[in-house]
C-alpha cells in the first residue's frame, strides 16, 4: 500500500519562517514612524479647529510644539522650519513636511517623507 505524503517541509517551512520574520522585524521599524505621524496630524487638527486669527507664525509653531509634545512625537522629529503656513485652495493652510530616517539593518536606513497640510481658521500676523 503506497500513501502519498503531503505539507511542507522543514527547510521550505524554515524559509517560509524567515521570509514572515523579515517583513515582521521590518514592520517593528517602521511602524513607530507612521504612529508618531499620526500625533502629528492630530495636533495639527488641534490647531486648525482652535484657529490662529491674531497669533504670529513663531505663536504657532509653539502652540504645534506643545501639542506634539501630548503626542508622543520626539523632538529631534520635527523642527520650527519644517512648520509653514501658506495660501492653499480652499485658503490659509499650515503644512508640515519633514523627513524620518530610521535605521534598519547594517548600513541599510529607511527614509521617509512625511506632508500634511490642513486649512486653519483665521490668519497668521505678520512678525513683530
Amino acid at each position: 500500500m503506497k500513501s502519498k505524503q503531503t505539507g511542507i517541509t522543514l527547510i521550505g517551512f524554515i524559509v517560509v519562517l524567515a521570509v514572515a520574520g523579515f517583513f515582521a522585524y521590518m514592520a517593528m521599524k517602521l511602524v513607530p514612524a507612521y504612529t508618531e505621524y499620526a500625533g502629528v496630524v492630530k495636533a495639527m487638527n488641534q490647531i486648525a479647529s482652535e484657529g490662529v486669527d491674531g497669533k504670529t507664525l513663531d505663536q504657532v509653531r509653539r502652540d504645534l510644539a506643545f501639542k506634539l509634545g501630548f503626542q508622543y512625537v520626539d523632538d529631534s522629529t520635527i523642527h520650527p522650519s519644517d512648520i509653514t503656513f501658506g495660501q492653499g485652495a480652499s485658503g490659509n493652510e499650515l503644512r508640515i513636511s519633514y523627513d524620518k530616517q530610521v535605521p534598519f539593518m547594517y548600513n541599510i536606513d529607511f527614509l521617509i517623507h512625511f506632508s500634511k497640510s490642513v486649512p486653519v481658521q483665521g490668519n497668521v500676523a505678520p512678525p513683530q
